[in-house]
C-alpha cells in the first residue's frame, strides 16, 4: 500500500507519537510514516485492542519506538510525549456496543485518557494533534449528508464520549494556543482490521464467515446505509492534518473523513460475497441499541481545510482487504 505519498514536507526530522499505533488504523499510518522514512516514529499501545503482531514488522527499524502503556495513566502520557513534534491520537475503546455494556470503560478511555493526552500535548509543546473522532457524534441527526455543524442528539456512551473528545479540543485549541484537529472516521475498513472478539466490525465478520462457508448474522433488516470508508483515505487524512498548513477557522474543528457514498449492509455483503464466490445467505436478527439508520458524510470541508481526497472507493477496497484477509487468517 501507498505507493503514492500524501505528503510534500520533509518528514526525516519529524517526531511522531501514534497513540493505538498497534491497532487497526494506527499501525496503517505507523506503516505509511515508516515508510516514508519520518525521523522517528513512536507508538504508545496497551494492546487490549491492538496486537504486536500488527508492529512487528517495524521492530527492527531503528526510527520505531514502542511504548507499552496505557493512556489513562498520566505518566505514561507525559513520557510518550517527550521529544514528539506531532501527535495522532487513535487510542481508543471502540464500538457502540461495547460502551452500552460497559459505559465506565467507555469513559475512562476515552475521555480519561484523551484528556491525559492533550495535557501531555501541550506540556511537551508538540506543534500539532490531530485525533480520531467518529461518526456517531451525528447521532439521531436526520440531515444527510452529514455536514460537521449539525449533529443531533448521541445515541450511545461511545458517541458521547467522542463528542466530549470534540468539546475539551476546540476549549485546550483556544485556551493553551494549541493546533488541533479532529477527524469524524465514517466505518473504516481495511487490512489489520480484526475479525475476533465480540465487538468486531461488520466486514471483517462477514470476510470470515465468507471463508468459514458460515453464514453470518445481520443485525436488523439489513437496508441501513454506511459510508464505509478505505482504510487508505483515513491515513491519508491523518497525514494531511498533521502536516497541511491549519488556518484558525479549522484549529480545533473536525472534519469528516469518509468517501461520500453510501451502501447498505445487504449491498455490502454481497460485495463481500462475490469476492469469495460465495453463495451465502445471511441470518438476520434483531437491531442493535445504540445504531443508527443511515450514514452519508459531506466531505467538503475536509477537502478544503487540508486538501482530503479520498482515493479508493468500496469496491476497490474490499478486494484489497478480502485478499489480506485470505492470506492474513486462512492461508495456513
Amino acid at each position: 500500500m501507498y505507493q503514492t505519498a500524501f505528503h510534500k514536507n520533509d518528514i526525516s526530522k519529524s517526531s511522531f507519537l501514534v497513540t493505538g499505533g498497534a491497532g487497526f488504523i494506527g499501525s496503517n499510518l505507523v506503516e505509511y510514516l515508516l515508510k516514508y522514512n519520518a525521523g522517528k516514529v513512536r507508538v504508545l499501545d496497551n494492546l487490549s485492542n491492538g496486537f504486536k503482531e500488527n508492529i512487528e514488522p517495524f521492530l527492527e527499524n531503528p526510527s520505531f519506538e514502542f511504548i507499552e502503556g496505557d493512556i489513562t495513566d498520566e505518566a505514561t502520557c507525559h513520557n510518550a510525549c517527550e521529544g514528539i513534534d506531532f501527535v495522532s491520537h487513535q487510542a481508543a475503546l471502540g464500538s457502540v456496543p461495547r460502551s452500552v455494556k460497559n459505559p465506565q470503560a467507555s469513559n475512562h478511555a476515552n475521555v480519561t485518557g484523551f484528556l491525559n493526552m492533550l495535557v501531555a500535548a501541550k506540556e511537551s509543546k508538540i506543534k500539532r494533534f490531530v485525533y480520531a473522532s467518529s461518526s456517531s457524534v451525528y447521532g439521531d441527526s436526520p440531515h444527510l449528508p452529514k455536514k460537521e455543524e449539525q449533529i443531533g442528539n448521541q445515541l450511545s456512551p461511545y458517541a458521547v464520549t467522542k463528542r466530549v473528545n470534540e468539546l475539551y479540543a476546540d476549549v485546550f485549541a483556544k485556551t493553551y494556543q494549541m493546533e488541533i484537529l479532529g477527524l469524524r472516521y465514517f466505518n473504516i475498513f481495511g487490512p489489520r482490521q480484526s475479525p475476533t472478539g465480540p465487538y468486531a466490525a461488520a466486514i471483517p465478520l462477514f470476510m470470515a464467515a465468507v471463508l468459514k462457508q458460515e453464514k453470518p448474522f445481520i443485525n436488523g433488516d439489513g437496508e441501513q446505509s454506511r459510508d464505509f470508508t478505505f482504510v487508505e483515505n483515513a491515513v491519508q487524512a491523518n497525514i494531511k492534518a498533521l502536516l497541511a498548513p491549519l488556518d484558525q477557522s479549522g484549529n480545533g474543528g473536525v472534519i469528516n473523513i469518509a468517501v461520500g457514498g453510501r451502501t447498505t449492509i445487504n449491498e455490502l455483503f454481497k460485495i463481500i460475497k462475490q469476492s469469495g464466490g460465495s453463495y451465502l445467505d445471511a441470518i438476520y436478527r434483531d437491531e442493535r441499541p445504540g445504531d443508527i439508520k443511515h450514514s452519508l458524510a459531506d466531505i467538503s470541508k475536509a477537502k478544503n481545510l487540508i486538501g482530503y481526497e479520498p482515493t479508493i472507493e468500496i469496491g476497490k477496497g474490499i478486494e484489497i482487504t478480502f485478499q489480506w484477509f485470505r492470506k492474513r487468517y486462512f492461508s495456513k
